[in-house]
């Protein structure tokens, strides 16, 4: 089987290098800071049922993918988790080892189930044994080599500049004498030793440590769920490379490195041998949930069908809005922190009427503002720029706001320099005094930032590619006829100060930056001339007299900027326009300061110019839903800001291509909004954050906890916690679409990578008929009825 030096036979070789594929596609991107975007963290799990893969993660990773039995509990005690939900979880719980009846259930769920661990790597095993914690020294090594070397213009420095990651580490760890230090002797020279290809140093290391195809998958998973951020950061790398066209080797070079950390730490401790055949032994033995992961399973369905109950509840009490021409009409981005928004900008008149739609509007943008060398993708990161746009200015702006930019750079890198940084603070200290005074009592804010000067579309599109353009997102919006005189389109961004995690405030849609650039770039194209002379040709006819406005939500302050000046003509009417947002804005305000901890509703702007707030807002923790039907569904329903609300007419949705979208684009975000913020909570020590308080960034990528290691991606706790409690409730994703079954099931047919999250419960589907939740989509196509409302009245 084996051949000499380590080396493996040809066949064999193939199956371990096509493992160490596999393994690294079970890993999630995770998005750098300048433009964070949520990421479902289970990515690479998806083409499995939830159950077989909380085994897998329980073995790589020592995470459990449901709540603590004792939270389940306090929800059966408190009523909010009825017996009828827990039967009905039971009875539609597919596995074959599941409890017999309702009493066995509960009786289980009373029993508190040990966190799960993971199955030990060599790093783990020789810590028991010497007592020198090498799984620690290792992630502070590695740490510390990849903050440099993955670097993304913080440090002035970088090492080993467009060097390969694998050949880069070979040069640090060969002369890095910690490891040496610690106990493990010649490691330098073990690192000079290996092969100089990372191929070959994971073959060389598996035939050493003697591990078979069949445990090659886990084993690597499990070793790369060692790295942390670093690991996911170099999958988002290869997503970047394979969305071009092209490829990225790096996270194949992390599994490399860590894999020669095991086979020097085994011939260190040779030992050790005995105990890793056990290891590899679990990892090659088939996944199968066990009976504490079933149950598991069971008892979080129970409590999503409990909060199904109050979703059908509420949707029940919608009132449907007046059928006159509406004097405003505005859309926001489905965001969940909109529906509060939208609920009291509609509750300011009957003659107000709102409209949700992702908040890219349908426009794929790459932009680059005003004096700017960054060009900023505009658009979900499923997809890839089809237009560019950039800010104007004249000439001699241009160029001073370039050097301004440049001169704000170097000003940055001088303080942050090992020695400069000093005499920065020298100098600069007494001036710079009046400042954090302003920002320690949070009177040092400002609104909103926003673009220099309108964006435009360079080049300018034709006059057909405009129509056709306006056209489909007008068919996207089902905003093909009623049209207002005034048409708000609403982008949004958020307003903080000192918050690394900035950009996860702003719009997913829009990659992580505010939606200010698609709206007032629609709204442009919307009232130009060309574009509305021919939108009669593609069956819309729009009043002379409408006119779209852009604007701006705030969803930190809940503050409204309208950008009138690009649309002269509509300015004169918008006097009570700005009324109806200012006492929307109001009382927004009032409703989300009674989440927030010491939140008051005049005080709740404040906590976006202080530096020191660490819950500026929560962003889109309870996110528990998504509803795709017209506003009249969910139209005076209080929702509390945890659904994603989708306009859609299926009735003028031709071929249906609108439900395609929404399923394969919109859903899809969403899910990974939901998941990520599940993910986090569920598992916060791998998928989560970690504490605000002690972060520290590194690279200009991400954050690490104290001053180096493992970076941290995802959520951090107190974007989750309010310090008592959670705030947000871990749910998978309930989908609420109005549009007949067969449609949906035909959709889900042609995108099979879609309709997995159905079929493996990572996501929950439902058909709404006359606004009311009527059927549950069951794996295979298979539609059920379902009747949550007969439920919440028992």
């Amino acid at each position: 089987m084996f051949i000499d030096h380590g080396h493996r036979a040809p066949l064999e070789a193939t199956d371990i290098i096509e493992a160490g594929r596999r393994a690294i596609r079970a890993v999630p991107p995770a998005f750098p800071l300048e433009a964070t975007v949520a990421v479902n963290p289970f990515l690479g799990q998806t083409g499995q049922d939830f159950a077989t893969a909380s085994a897998r993660l329980a073995r790589c990773a020592g995470v459990s993918l449901t709540q603590t039995r004792r939270s389940y509990q306090a929800n059966i005690a408190s009523g909010c988790i009825r017996d009828e939900d827990l039967l009905a979880a039971l009875q539609a719980s597919p596995a074959a080892g599941k409890p017999h009846s309702l009493a066995q259930l509960k009786d289980m769920a009373s029993k508190e189930r040990p966190l799960p661990r993971p199955v030990p790597t060599i790093a783990d095993l020789a810590a028991e044994l010497s007592g020198t914690d090498w799984p620690a020294i290792i992630e502070k090594t590695i740490g510390l080599w990849a903050a440099g070397y993955f670097d993304r213009g913080q440090a002035p420095w970088s090492p080993a500049p467009n060097q390969r990651a694998f050949s880069a580490w070979r040069t640090w760890a060969s002369r890095d004498l910690t490891p040496e230090i610690a106990g493990l002797s010649g490691f330098c020279a073990h690192v000079s030793a290996a092969p100089d290809t990372p191929e070959q140093a994971i073959l060389r290391a598996c035939g050493r440590l003697k591990v078979n195809p069949r445990a090659a998958e886990f084993l690597f998973h499990r070793l790369i769920m060692d790295l942390g951020g670093w690991a996911q950061h170099a999958r988002w790398l290869l997503w970047r490379a394979e969305q071009d066209g092209a490829s990225d080797e790096t996270l194949g070079d992390l599994l490399a490195i860590r894999l020669i950390w095991e086979d020097a730490l085994l011939e260190r401790y040779p030992e050790l041998t005995e105990g890793f055949q056990a290891t590899l032994s679990a990892h090659a033995a088939p996944l199968a949930p066990t009976q504490d992961q079933v149950i598991d399973e069971i008892l979080q369905d129970a409590s999503e069908r409990a909060y199904l109950r109050a979703l059908s509840a509420s949707l029940a009490a919608a009132k449907p809005q007046a059928g006159n021409r509406p004097a405003l009409q505005a859309a926001f981005c489905i965001d969940v922190r909109s529906e509060v928004f939208r609920r009291a900008l509609e509750n300011q008149s009957p003659d107000i009427e709102t409209i949700g739609f992702a908040g890219f509007f349908g426009l794929p943008v790459a932009h680059r503002d005003h004096g700017s060398d960054i060009e900023e993708s505009h658009l979900p990161v499923l997809l890839k720029p089809a237009l560019r746009s950039t800010g104007h200015g004249t000439a001699e702006s241009e160029n001073n706001t370039r050097i301004k930019a440049r001169t704000i750079r170097a000003l940055g890198r001088f303080r942050q320099a090992a020695v400069s940084s000093f005499a920065y603070v020298e100098a600069a200290g007494p001036f710079y005094a009046g400042k954090l005074v302003k920002d320690t009592l949070g009177l040092g804010g400002k609104g909103p930032a926003c673009c220099r000067s309108a964006p435009k579309l360079d080049p300018e599109l034709t006059a057909e590619a405009k129509v056709a353009t306006a056209a489909a997102v007008l068919k996207a919006m089902s905003l093909t006829r009623g049209h207002a005189q005034t048409v708000l389109l609403v982008g949004h961004g958020a307003n903080v100060t000192n918050n690394p995690h900035r950009s996860a405030y702003h719009c997913g849609a829009c990659g992580g930056y505010s939606g200010e650039v698609s709206a007032r770039l629609l709204a442009s194209l919307l009232n130009d001339d060309e574009t509305r002379a021919g939108l009669p040709g593609h069956g819309i006819d729009l009043p002379q007299d409408t006119r779209f406005v852009a604007a701006l939500h705030d969803t930190t302050t809940d503050e409204i900027t309208v950008f009138d000046t690009d649309c002269p003509s509509a300015k004169n009417e918008m006097g009570p326009v700005r009324a109806w947002l200012q006492r929307a804005g109001a009382q927004a305000r009032a409703e989300r300061a009674i989440r927030l901890p010491g939140a008051s509703a005049k005080s709740i702007s404040a906590r976006a110019a202080d530096w020191s707030e660490i819950r500026p807002e929560w962003g889109l923790a309870g996110c528990a839903a998504f509803i795709a039907a017209p506003r009249h569904v969910t139209a005076g329903a209080s929702l509390d800001g945890r659904t994603f609300l989708h306009s859609y007419d299926w009735r003028a949705d031709e071929d249906f291509r609108t439900l395609e979208l929404i399923l394969t684009a919109p859903v899809v975000v969403a899910s990974w909004i939901s998941l990520q913020y599940y993910g986090s909570t569920v598992a916060p020590e791998t998928f989560g954050g970690g504490n605000k308080l002690i972060h520290n960034v590194v690279g200009g990528i991400g954050v690490v906890e104290g001053n180096g290691g493992r970076l941290r991606p995802g959520l951090p706790w107190q974007t989750l916690h309010n310090g008592e409690n959670l705030e947000h409730a871990p749910l998978r994703l309930l989908v609420l679409i109005e549009a007949p079954e067969e449609a949906i099931a035909r959709v889900l047919d042609t995108h099979p990578e879609v309709k997995e999250l159905f079929d493996n419960r990572w996501l929950h589907l439902f058909a709404l008929k006359d606004g009311q939740i009527a059927k549950r989509y069951h794996a295979e196509g298979d539609w059920k009825e379902e009747r949550p409302t007969e439920l919440a009245s028992q």
